[in-house]
């Protein structure tokens, strides 16, 4: 049996600030991440890149032409007999960021992410409002699994950041 006939995920951790998610955060991550091939019935492995902001802005510049960092990137491999599906890359202080700001536990969205990662490996996607109703569809039903609310729900008016007031 080759390793492509399981699910399996590698998990790679770059910088500090990675070091910091617990053992419990770190297995409900890759149990939901692997909970999104199993969802699609798909078998292979893959690399789920926990990095920094600066590390993802490169590869967002590199292979989107966008210069600027994002949550969440994946990289499809071609198909291959080993079944390697290829890589998705987190950036932590983007992460930070929007949860804070939706007023969201980091761990929550964190998984949110990942498991959005997964489901791009598998070839969906949002950029046409059919794909992105079926993909954001497959994302709730995974994370309900998991105890994590809708991400797609409107974020309460309480948990809002206020926006910085400008000084002149």
């Amino acid at each position: 049996m080759t390793r492509g006939a399981v699910r399996s995920i590698d998990i790679v951790v770059e910088g500090a600030a990675w070091k910091t998610l617990s053992p419990a955060a770190r297995g409900r991550l890759k149990k939901a991440a692997l909970r999104a091939l199993a969802r699609e019935k798909v078998k292979g492995h893959f690399t789920l890149l926990l990095t920094g902001d600066a590390r993802v802005k490169q590869m967002n510049a590199l292979f989107r032409g966008k210069n600027k960092p994002t949550n969440v990137l994946s990289f499809p491999a071609e198909e291959n007999a080993d079944r390697y599906l290829g890589d998705v890359a987190v950036a932590y202080g983007v992460v930070r960021r929007e949860a804070k700001e939706a007023g969201k536990a980091f761990a929550d969205h964190l998984v949110h992410l990942a498991v959005h990662g997964v489901l791009h490996l598998l070839g969906h996607d949002h950029m046409k409002p059919r794909e992105a109703a079926r993909m954001e569809g497959l994302e709730r039903e995974i994370l309900a699994e998991f105890g994590i609310s809708d991400p797609y729900a409107p974020i309460p008016a309480k948990s809002r950041r206020k926006p910085a007031k400008r000084h002149v």
